[in-house]
């Protein structure tokens, strides 16, 4: 699909992804599926639009992993310890 957009998960990244991976890697797709590099200002809307939606899926799925044999997700992370 688009080489520019790399792997976001443990162990192909050592260590979360931040917010600014998962932007830049939603940018690209949408590049990609629109064909523009920069929208016409009357499709920038619709083009923010779409880069906001695929980063937020694409942070859903990266929380909802479960990477056996590697690091917890991070969900599973944060989850509460009992009380002792």
């Amino acid at each position: 699909m688009c080489r520019s957009i790399k792997t976001l998960r443990p162990p192909a990244l050592p260590e979360e992804a931040t917010e600014d991976e998962i932007r830049a890697a939603a940018l690209q797709y949408v590049r990609k599926v629109s064909g523009f590099r920069a929208p016409a200002a009357h499709n920038q809307e619709v083009f923010d639009a779409a880069v906001e939606a695929i980063a937020q899926a694409t942070a859903d799925l990266l929380d909802g992993l479960e990477i056996r044999g590697g690091t917890a997700t991070k969900s599973v992370a944060t989850a509460p310890t009992p009380a002792a």
